[in-house]
């Protein structure tokens, strides 16, 4: 009778149970080699006499181990089955670790993430089917260690209850995903969790185009941190992609503020986020104009965005619905300054008669969007 093939999901459980090593305690031999592997699934009872190729009986060694085991009987099957109990402990252990931050998170699992994507895009998009099934093992491994460090510090991960704006739920994704991926292959399109690109994102591999995150003050207060670590380089404001430079690692980064699951993690590790004052996104927009018609500007501050200077000129963003005399009061502005209000839904309605008559005493300008634009365009 001809011998039973293992089961697929069965293989991808005792490779991703190997961590790529033999798994006799006393060997360890490093099963992957160049472009492919030496990897060997032996039966611990003899398959002959137990026809067993369940999970339990199987164990992945090295070609010298599997020979001195199934020939030469130098272990005997108790042996064995402890090696699978042994190595099991220490995955557990070694997964036990608690980290003490993201960054720290993040210098583990990143690399295994950019593993696993150089094999994917090189060989299984490219169509390379024997190097893809000579590598796919590799990202087995990969996932049980990244699945084992994510599940084990998950609290270092962002999290809001409404999962619309918290990274937990693209790294619950990603599990199911290495579970699946674990369980299958895909030879008939027929995963149903893909691996979610906002895990790049996350660990700051690669951009997701996504949003502008609203609050201007959480970008701000993040700034002034990164500064304090001597690890701020600069915010580019008023252009297509604006981004928010700085140093990791020694390394200079950049972090896109449309990529909202990078930036977010970002204010979660600073504990950066503060209540919306001024939306970036309309910020950004009059800023955007500003440079549009060649109108230079500086920060009067890096960590302050809602001030700037241009043509001389104090300019200070606000966005309220109705500007009023007390916000004009609690703006303590100098003479010749120019207040504009971003939030321009209710049109001219959006500075009371009250704040325009402070104003002039005062000698301040204010401004909705649409005198803005003009201002601007007279600058």
């Amino acid at each position: 009778m001809a011998r039973k093939s293992i089961e697929v999901n069965v293989k991808r459980r005792i490779i991703a149970e190997s961590m790529g090593r033999c798994m006799n305690p006393d060997c360890r031999e490093k099963l992957f080699i160049g472009d492919g592997d030496i990897m060997e699934k032996a039966h611990i009872e003899a398959y002959c006499e137990t026809l067993d190729n369940d999970y339990d009986n199987l164990i992945i060694l090295c070609p010298n181990c599997h020979t001195k085991f199934d020939k030469n009987k130098a272990f005997t099957a108790e042996q064995v089955k402890s090696w699978k109990r042994i190595r099991q402990e220490e995955v557990r252990k070694f997964f036990e670790k608690k980290y003490s931050d993201f960054l720290e998170l993040k210098n583990v699992v990143k690399p295994l993430l950019l593993e696993n994507q150089a094999i994917y895009e090189n060989y299984y998009i490219n169509d390379e089917k024997e190097l893809w099934d000579a590598f796919e093992n590799r990202i087995l491994i990969n996932n049980r260690k990244i699945k084992g460090i994510l599940e084990n510090n998950m609290h270092l991960i962002q999290y809001n209850e409404n999962g619309t704006y918290s990274n937990q739920k693209y790294i619950q994704r990603l599990l199911f995903h290495i579970e699946e991926f674990e369980g299958t292959r895909n030879e008939n399109n027929n995963r149903r969790v893909l691996f979610p690109k906002e895990i790049n994102s996350i660990f700051g591999i690669e951009p997701v185009n996504d949003y502008f995150l609203p609050m201007t003050e959480s970008l701000e207060d993040l700034i002034s941190k990164l500064k304090k670590e001597g690890n701020f380089e600069t915010v580019c404001l008023g252009i297509e992609k604006p981004y928010l430079k700085y140093k990791e690692n020694g390394k200079s980064e950049i972090i896109y503020l449309d990529d909202a699951p990078n930036l977010r993690q970002m204010y979660y590790n600073y504990n950066s986020f503060k209540k919306v004052g001024v939306r970036l996104n309309s910020l950004n927009y009059a800023l955007k104009y500003m440079r549009g018609r060649n109108v230079l500007f500086k920060f009067l501050k890096e960590d302050n965005l809602r001030e700037i200077m241009a043509k001389e000129k104090h300019m200070i963003f606000v966005y309220k619905y109705c500007l009023s005399k007390k916000d004009i009061y609690e703006l303590a502005l100098e003479e010749d300054a120019v207040v504009v209000n971003l939030h321009n839904w209710n049109g001219e309605g959006c500075i009371s008669e009250e704040a325009y008559a402070l104003a002039n005493t005062m000698k301040i300008k204010l401004l909705t969007m649409d005198k803005f634009y003009e201002y601007v365009n007279k600058m």
